[in-house]
Formats: C-alpha cells, sequence, structure tokens
C-alpha cells in the first residue's frame, strides 16, 4: 500500500487527557505570560481550550462566540480554574471581518498581546447529497470554516509576529495559531461534502500560513480535535455518533501542549490530537525528510 493511502499514523491513540498534555502536571506553568484568543470559546471544545489555557498558567484568555450568556458561564469558568488568569469576552460572528478585527483589537487593547489565536469556531449542518443540498447551507459551511478562520488568521497575524519575536528573544516559543479542522479532511464520505471539503481547505490554508509567515515565526497547525460528542458533532448522521467518543479535554491539552513549543518542528501540518504525542515528537526526522502530514496530489512514482 503507497504511503498516500494511508490517512492516519500508527500512533498510541488516545481518547481523554493524558500525563503529557495535562496542564496542571507536565504542562503545568507553560502558558505562563501568555495571552490566549479564542473563537467560538463559549462552549465544547473552545470553553475546554479555555479553561485548559487558564489551568496552564496563562495570563489572559479572550473568548468569542455569538451568544453573550454563553460567554459569561465559560468566563466564571475560567476564573474559577485559576483566579489569576484574566479574562474578557466578546460576542462575535466570524464571518464578518469588521466583527473579527474589533474583538482582536479589543483583545490587545485589554491585555497588550495575542500569543496564540485559535480559531476554534466552526459549523456542521445537516449532511446530503450534492444534488439534493440547500445552497444556503451548503455555502454557509464554508463561510464560518473557512472564512471565519481566515479572518482570524488575518487579523491576529501582526500581533502573533510579535509574540513569536519576544519570546524568541527570551529563549521560548510565541506565536502560535491553531486551525481546527478534523479527520473528515481525509475522506470522503457521502453526503459530507460542504464540511469536508472546508477541512480539507483548511489543511491547505495552514501551509500556506506557514510559506508565507514561517519567516516571521508563525507556528501553525491544522488539528483534528478528536471525536468530541459536542452539539456541533451530533450533527453529524447518526451511524456516525458511535465514533465521537473522545472528551474535549484531549484536544484542549493537545492545543496547550502546541503552544509549549514542543511540537513547532511540525508547523504547517495537520496533526490529530488523538495521536500519542511522545510517539509523534519520535517521527520528527522522517516527517521533516518525507514532507508528511500534509496534503498531495496523487501520482504514480516514476518507475
Amino acid at each position: 500500500m503507497a504511503s498516500i493511502d494511508i490517512q492516519d499514523l500508527s500512533l498510541t491513540k488516545h481518547h481523554t487527557l493524558y500525563d503529557a498534555i495535562d496542564p496542571t502536571s507536565a504542562l503545568k506553568n507553560s502558558a505562563s505570560g501568555k495571552v490566549i484568543f479564542i473563537t467560538g470559546g463559549s462552549r465544547g471544545i473552545g470553553q475546554s481550550t479555555a479553561l485548559a489555557f487558564a489551568k496552564a498558567g496563562a495570563k489572559a484568555v479572550y473568548i468569542t462566540a455569538r451568544s453573550e450568556q454563553a460567554l459569561e458561564k465559560t468566563r466564571d469558568l475560567i476564573r474559577q480554574a485559576n483566579p489569576d488568569t484574566k479574562c474578557a469576552c466578546s460576542t462575535c460572528d466570524v464571518t464578518s471581518a469588521a466583527q473579527v478585527e474589533a474583538a482582536i483589537s479589543d483583545c490587545v487593547e485589554k491585555f497588550s498581546a495575542i500569543d496564540l489565536a485559535d480559531a476554534n469556531a466552526g459549523h456542521l449542518a445537516h449532511w446530503a447529497k450534492i444534488g439534493e443540498s440547500d445552497p444556503e447551507s451548503w455555502w454557509r459551511t464554508w463561510e464560518v470554516n473557512m472564512r471565519g478562520v481566515y479572518h482570524v488568521i488575518r487579523f491576529s497575524m501582526p500581533y502573533l509576529i510579535e509574540s513569536a519575536k519576544r519570546w524568541a528573544t527570551e529563549g521560548s516559543s510565541g506565536g502560535h495559531l491553531i486551525l481546527l479542522s478534523s479527520i473528515g479532511a481525509q475522506m470522503l464520505a457521502p453526503t459530507a461534502s460542504d464540511y469536508q471539503t472546508s477541512k480539507h481547505a483548511i489543511n491547505r490554508l495552514c501551509e500556506f500560513v506557514n510559506v508565507d509567515h514561517g519567516q516571521d515565526g508563525i507556528k501553525c497547525f491544522a488539528i483534528h480535535p478528536g471525536g468530541v460528542a459536542t452539539e456541533l458533532g451530533l450533527n453529524m448522521p447518526e451511524d456516525r455518533h458511535a465514533y465521537l467518543i473522545d472528551s474535549p479535554e484531549l484536544a484542549a491539552g493537545f492545543i496547550v501542549w502546541l503552544a509549549s513549543g514542543q511540537a513547532d518542528w511540525a508547523t504547517g501540518r495537520y496533526l490529530s490530537a488523538n495521536w500519542d504525542v511522545e510517539e509523534l515528537t519520535a517521527l520528527k526526522e522522517e516527517t521533516l525528510r518525507d514532507d508528511l502530514l500534509v496534503n498531495r496530489l496523487r501520482v504514480r512514482a516514476n518507475s
């Protein structure tokens, strides 16, 4: 079987938080002094990520979502997780460039920096065959999943570049950008054309961030957060629900691990929160040598 036929790594798979990515043990204080910006931070994976960074000692966490009430609840949870972590929030529709720019500006005004931007907000609607799909719903998926991610990248980039330079002078790592992808990006599931193509595009966009801004110190990752039974995930057909067995804390811990700088070598690549991070790190040389974990065209090798 050619390597391009394999859409996953043969590593130990995790479904819950484990020590190597635990923000209260192995990653304790790893986010100290850092400002974290998260879209879709009021529930599910975004909420868990905000709490994980607070537990890891973040200076501040700024969260956005469309529901003000849900944001307030998450802000209270962050304060409970770590009273020393400052928190602010604002309502924001990621499909609006003006709203994303305003939220990022507000974050910088309040906390003077952004060290990690997590484009977590996503959309998954009713799946249907292309010829039977609703045009507005199909394109809405792309607007949230792709346009929304672009907005976060575009408006956080100047501050992430500053972060990368600042932390580098201290012998540490900053300027991290997390794009929420999916294992679905590697699949062709019938009726999932809007969701899976948008996630596939995110993987490629991650590569472009690395090409355009890797020299600026930006570390960008497109991640599969695992199969999590969020409100969004449960929008998939019922026969897919059996795969939703992962805790949101798994993805949250994995993102904190990425922000620690231990995976900076893998910038511009697709990574799965399910993969054991120690085993993944052991593949560094092979991954870089063979340019693995990126989207490529399937062709026949020259004989």
